[in-house]
């Protein structure tokens, strides 16, 4: 029997919180379920920084990627198969980009992206093609065989109906991350009835659609994202540690560049600090390398660096403050001056922060970033864009909400408080 078609004499389970039991019967996803890249994604969490805030939410992008992989199982082993629409020759390279989509994913992810100007997608995309043990796996379904998943998480695969399970605006993703992580953070928000939304999606030749009979379960899932990420993605606290973060490597960058002698010297960062890293040096980075590091830069004689680090790691956070950019620009200015006065760094002690989200929208001709809506199937067969059927969806499609705030380190205002002739007006200026 081809490799592509082997089964596993008996078939593999996990046991999982949220979908009850992933389901794996094919040799392939076994075979790349044990690389040591796919086991890599057991020590990046899912949800970064959360944790310092939502003390459960300490799961595992491994745990994460098994959930994108079983949803996709489910929809097309039992929704799709049979259906003219659906070539189930897609079905092995659909399974692979579901299990894999997250491969590329640093220590805390967006944070560790945003510093060193990184895109995990292309690093999913460079580890499947690259010289590692899931390309390895993967070719020997077919030598182009590891491009093919890469196109589907890089969206360029031929096949759209592909894509739009992996990502698109009602996908696997989505279905598993909001649901898993309202399980482990505690809260209510992220749950909807995904068993109906599976039972009406349907495959059409672009994408998935729903059928007319499911739009209110859609209409749940969409206002669950919502809810979610104001109350938990997007949470002060957890953005007030994501901040102290990626100011640790900015000064360990900083310092690294200056010729600064480190005590616990950054041996696993060098080719971060001078953009020479490869494919491997990205590999071998998790978030129990990261944390090592924090816990010994604690006694850096670098002030700035130990005490960042101290904080983060004894959850000694900023405080923060509601800001808006279009009123107050000036304000950051003279802040800026006043802690400079006070012997504290702007550049670390006061940050300006923003998250930004849409919730739903659809495609509008002239404008980048062509968004591919969510369509429902009529009685008639034909296809409608989900905001023309619901009221719900039609109030809030196309409004982006973002928030700022200002991060500070009000503990060391206060120990301050005396050598600052201003303190007052300062504080005054952080919190009105």
């Amino acid at each position: 029997m081809e490799y592509k078609n082997e089964k596993l004499f008996e078939e593999k389970v996990f046991k999982d919180p949220v979908h009850r039991y992933i389901h794996v019967r094919d040799q392939v996803i076994w075979d790349v379920i044990g690389t040591r890249e796919f086991q890599r994604l057991r020590r990046i969490r899912q949800l970064g920084t959360t944790y310092l805030v939502f003390h459960g939410a300490e799961h595992s992008r491994f745990q994460h990627s098994l959930g994108v992989y079983e949803i996709v199982r489910r929809i097309i082993d039992d929704g799709f198969s049979g259906r003219d629409e659906w070539n189930n020759e897609e079905r092995l390279v659909t399974l692979c980009a579901a299990l894999l989509h997250d491969l590329g994913h640093g220590p805390f992810s967006h944070a560790f992206e945003k510093v060193f100007s990184l895109d995990h997608e292309q690093f999913t995309q460079r580890i499947l093609v690259g010289d590692t043990e899931v390309n390895a796996v993967l070719r020997k379904v077919s030598p182009d065989f590891p491009q093919k998943v890469a196109d589907v998480i890089g969206k360029t695969y031929p096949d759209k109906l592909v894509v739009s399970l992996i990502s698109s605006q009602i996908d696997a993703d989505r279905m598993d991350y909001l649901q898993r992580d309202a399980y482990y953070t505690g809260v209510s928000y992220g749950h909807f009835d995904m068993e109906r939304i599976l039972r009406v999606m349907r495959p059409a030749e672009e994408q998935v659609v729903i059928k007319f009979s499911g739009m209110h379960a859609v209409e749940d899932y969409i206002m669950s994202r919502y809810q979610m990420y104001w109350q938990v993605y997007f949470h002060p606290v957890s953005r007030s540690a994501e901040v102290i973060l990626i100011k640790i490597l900015h000064r360990a960058r900083q310092l690294h560049n200056n010729g600064y002698q480190f005590t616990y010297d950054p041996v696993h960062f060098r080719s971060f600090f001078n953009q020479t890293f490869q494919l491997e040096d990205y590999i071998s980075l998790d978030e129990s390398v990261l944390l090592a590091y924090f816990q010994w830069w604690r006694k850096e004689e670098d002030a700035i660096l130990a005490d960042l680090c101290d904080r983060f790691i004894n959850r000694r956070l900023f405080q923060y403050a509601e800001f808006d950019p279009a009123k107050e620009y000036r304000k950051i200015g003279q802040l800026e001056q006043m802690f400079k006065d006070a012997g504290l760094d702007p550049e670390y002690y006061l940050v300006a922060d923003s998250s930004s989200d849409l919730p739903y929208d659809f495609y509008r001709p002239g404008e980048e970033n062509e968004r591919v809506p969510i369509y429902l199937q009529m009685p008639g067969g034909e296809l409608r864009e989900l905001s023309r059927s619901s009221d719900i969806v039609d109030a809030i499609s196309g409004k982006r909400r973002t928030d700022h705030k200002i991060y500070f380190p009000e503990d060391l205002l206060l120990e301050k408080k005396d050598e600052i002739p201003l303190y007052a007006d300062m504080l005054k200026m952080l919190k009105e």
